[in-house]
C-alpha cells in the first residue's frame, strides 16, 4: 500500500509529539518537523527551522497532512500578564500563518489534513453533566484562548483542508508535564487533592492521546474532538489512586486559595469542574488501551 506524500509536524519535541514522531517515520513517506533549532529529533526526519510561527513559503511543499500542536505551555511559569499573551500568541499566530500558507497555495498542491491541538478548557465548568464535543464553552482566560485557536484553524476549510481540533485533558506521560511534577511531592508523600477536590479531572494516557491523533489522521473526522479517557474521576480520587500506585499517602491538601493566588486567571484550570467525555472518538469506533485511571498511571509509573 502507497504511503501518503508527506506530513508536517510542528512542537515534535514536546511530550506528545515526541512520542507521535517514531509513528508518522511508519505512517507516511516522508515527515518535516519544524523547530527553532532546525535539529532532526529522529533519524530519517526533515527538519526545517522556524521562528514558532511562519512556516515559510515552502514548509508546505508536499504536504498532505499537518499535525499542529506547538504552543507555549500552560504551566510552564508565572502567569504574569506578558507570560499569558505569550501563550495566546504563541498558539494563534502560529495557527494563522499556517493557515495563510495554505490558503495561498494552488488547490492542487495544497494539504488535505489539519490535525491541530486544542484543550478540554475550551469548556464551561460544570459540576456533573457529562461534556461532549457540543458542550457549551467557557468564558475564562483558556476557554476564550481555545475559541479563538479553533475559529483560526477552521479558516483553512475554505480551501478545502479536513480540519479537526484535538480537545485534550491533563496528558499522563512519565517524561513530562502534569505527571512528572506531581510524581515527586507525591512521591516524598507531600502530594494531597487540589481545593475541595470534588472537580472532575479530565485525563488520557500518553500513548492512547497519540493514537487519537493518529486516528484523526486516517479517518475522515471533522470539528472537535474531545482527547481525553472513558474513566472520568474527581481530583480526589485521581489523588488517592497516585498516591496508592506509588504507595505514598496523600494527606496534604493544596488550598484553593493557595492555587488561585499563584495561578490567577488559570486557577480554574485546576479547580474547575469539567466532566468531559469522548464522545465522538468512542461513536467512531476508536478504542483506549488505558481508559481507567489506574492501570494508564501504572504503564507509566511502574
Amino acid at each position: 500500500m502507497k504511503k501518503p506524500r508527506g506530513v508536517l509536524v510542528t512542537g515534535a519535541t514536546g511530550l506528545i509529539g515526541q512520542r507521535l514522531l517514531p509513528k508518522l517515520v511508519d505512517r507516511f513517506a516522508w515527515v518535516r518537523t519544524l523547530s527553532r533549532t532546525g535539529r532532526a529529533p529522529l533519524a530519517g526526519v526533515e527538519a526545517r527551522t522556524w521562528d514558532g510561527t511562519d512556516p515559510g513559503p515552502t514548509g508546505l511543499d508536499g504536504v498532505d497532512t499537518i499535525v499542529h500542536l506547538a504552543g507555549e505551555p500552560i504551566f510552564g511559569g508565572l502567569p504574569t500578564a506578558s507570560r499569558l499573551e505569550r501563550i495566546r500568541r504563541s498558539r494563534l499566530d502560529s495557527t494563522n500563518a499556517i493557515v495563510d500558507r495554505i490558503l495561498e497555495r494552488g488547490e492542487d498542491s495544497r494539504p488535505k489534513s489539519l490535525i491541530c491541538a486544542s484543550a478540554v478548557g475550551i469548556y464551561a465548568e460544570s459540576e456533573n453533566a457529562p461534556l461532549d464535543e457540543a458542550a457549551e464553552v467557557g468564558d475564562g482566560f483558556l476557554s476564550k484562548l481555545c475559541v479563538d485557536w479553533e475559529a483560526a484553524a477552521a479558516r483553512a476549510v475554505e480551501a478545502g483542508v479536513r480540519v479537526a481540533h484535538m480537545r485534550t485533558g491533563v496528558v499522563l506521560a512519565r517524561e513530562g508535564g502534569a505527571l512528572a511534577l506531581m510524581k515527586l511531592p507525591f512521591s516524598m508523600g507531600a502530594g494531597g487533592r487540589l481545593g475541595d477536590g470534588k472537580q472532575y479531572f479530565p485525563w488520557i494516557h500518553g500513548d492512547d492521546l497519540v493514537r487519537a491523533l493518529l486516528f484523526c489522521v486516517d479517518e475522515p473526522i471533522v470539528g472537535a474532538v474531545n482527547g481525553v479517557a472513558p474513566g472520568s474521576v474527581r481530583n480526589i480520587e485521581f489523588t488517592k489512586t497516585l498516591g496508592d500506585v506509588l504507595s505514598r499517602p496523600t494527606i496534604l491538601p493544596v488550598p484553593a486559595f493557595a492555587i488561585r493566588a499563584a495561578l490567577g486567571e488559570i486557577s480554574g484550570e485546576l479547580l474547575g469542574s469539567r466532566r468531559v467525555v469522548p464522545a465522538r472518538l468512542e461513536d467512531a469506533g476508536f478504542k483506549f488501551d488505558h481508559p481507567m485511571l489506574r492501570s494508564a498511571l501504572e504503564a507509566e509509573l511502574r
